[in-house]
């Protein structure tokens, strides 16, 4: 019999999420267990299903941290696969601008958008990112994400990139959260390119991907912005060709301002996922879903920008795609981290149930950068990620919008969150 390091007990329900990513009407299915437990040593999880019977199978000792979710719910931790939170400054005039009636174009016409972020963060030190990014993760931790991708794309010259990264990096080191670092250097055409954008693509495949490539795990996938006045398909193309070469995993912002072919282009390179994916066509779909193509949707983007439509996540269920949610946090579309809220926003404006939500919020996010087989759900062997919500059911996380659905959370055996605080050992 094993003595454990966690114990999880008083479950009203256990959310595994068990049998990995959920397409169609699997989506649906929690996999979730009335009066569960759940057990843990060294930041894996042993035993999990009925009460009586994880009991029986394990022990507790002097030092097991003993946890009653006293009837509430307890589900897999929150993995949140798009985020852009290593950044400096902020730009809340621009949202005053969209208040106003200023579309995202728009602004960006005006000298702001995301070049505004690049100069705040071209102007900090690497050590004054690490500590913006740290607070950062935090608050998503306090939101109950416990995994979370993080990309690059604020620096648009080799030595920013660089520095953006390693600060990625050292986030990773010194926070309990997972952080997977994508290089997204084509995110924007800097401002010293714009009248030959065609030498920065020359530059991000002679100069920067190798750079990354060079530090060993610096990244692990390279992202490229697809859209009408950032990179072209074609363009697009070459970089993705180029990163694959170099044994990066492959992301595509597909999509998101209009129907460019992004989501094709995604599923030609054997990407891992297709992120936005306002404007996809059903072919583009449908090549996402036979390629198995994570459909990542960012529902608070479009919350956030006002004026753009939602994904069609409904129809993306419906021809077969496996379909993530992911905040994309950033300091300009969607100043926001809550996976509580963004499952709110899918619910009330994607068409998915709280299930469906949540799956998509979970086992599929990890699909969607590559670690379903080590978070996303509660099963033996995979890391003890766990989030204890102040309610008896997942259903009420959409209900609450995004406020106090949090109780408690484990990360790799370890409780962090505890009543809203940030446990320090």
């Amino acid at each position: 019999m094993t003595t454990v390091d966690l114990l999880i007990v008083g479950a009203g329900e256990l959310v595994t999420m068990a049998g990995g990513p959920r397409r169609g009407v699997r989506l649906k299915d929690p996999a979730a267990i009335s009066g569960g437990a759940l057990a843990a040593k060294e930041g894996r999880i042993v035993a999990v299903g009925l009460a009586d019977e994880v009991l029986a199978a394990v022990r507790t000792g002097p030092d097991t941290c003993v946890i009653d979710a006293r009837g509430r719910a307890v589900i897999p931790g929150f993995v949140d696969p798009h985020t852009h939170l290593c950044f400096a400054g902020d730009r809340a005039e621009e949202f005053a601008l969209r208040l106003g009636g200023a579309t995202y174009q728009e602004i960006a016409a005006r000298g702001g958008g995301i070049l505004n972020t690049v100069r705040a963060t071209r102007e900090a030190s690497q050590a004054e990112l690490v500590a913006l990014g740290l607070r950062r993760l935090d608050q998503l931790a306090l939101a109950g994400t416990t995994t979370v991708e993080v990309k690059s794309g604020y620096g648009l010259t080799t030595e920013h990139e660089l520095k953006q990264l390693r600060a990625i990096r050292e986030m990773d080191r010194r926070h309990p959260l997972t952080v997977v670092p994508t290089f997204m250097g084509a995110h924007e055409v800097p401002p010293e390119h714009r009248s030959r954008p065609e030498a920065y693509v020359d530059l991000l495949v002679e100069e920067m991907l190798p750079a990354v490539a060079v530090e060993r795990g610096l990244a692990r996938f390279a992202d490229v912005f697809t859209e009408k006045g950032v990179f072209s398909v074609a363009d697009s193309r070459r970089i993705l060709q180029r990163a694959k070469e170099l044994g990066f995993g492959l992301k595509v912002h597909a999509d998101e301002l209009s129907d460019l072919g992004g989501a094709m282009l995604a599923a030609e390179m054997g990407a891992i996922s297709a992120e936005h994916l306002l404007h996809a066509s059903d072919e583009g779909l449908r090549r996402l879903a036979e390629a198995g193509t994570v459909a990542v949707c960012l529902p608070g983007t479009s919350f956030c920008l006002m004026n753009a439509p939602y994904a069609r996540a409904r129809r993306m269920v419906e021809l077969g795609c496996t379909v993530a949610l992911a905040s994309d946090y950033n300091p300009g579309s969607c100043p926001a981290y809550s996976m509580p809220f963004m499952i709110t926003l899918a619910c009330m404006h994607l068409g998915l149930d709280p299930s469906e939500a949540l799956a998509a919020a979970t086992i599929n996010a990890a699909a969607a950068i590559g670690l379903e087989s080590e978070v996303g759900s509660l099963e033996v062997g995979k890391l003890a990620d766990v989030v204890i919500l102040s309610s008896p059911t997942h259903r009420h996380i959409p209900y609450h919008m995004g406020m106090g659905v949090v109780a408690q959370v484990v990360k790799q055996g370890r409780l962090i969150v505890d009543d809203g605080r940030i446990l320090r050992r």
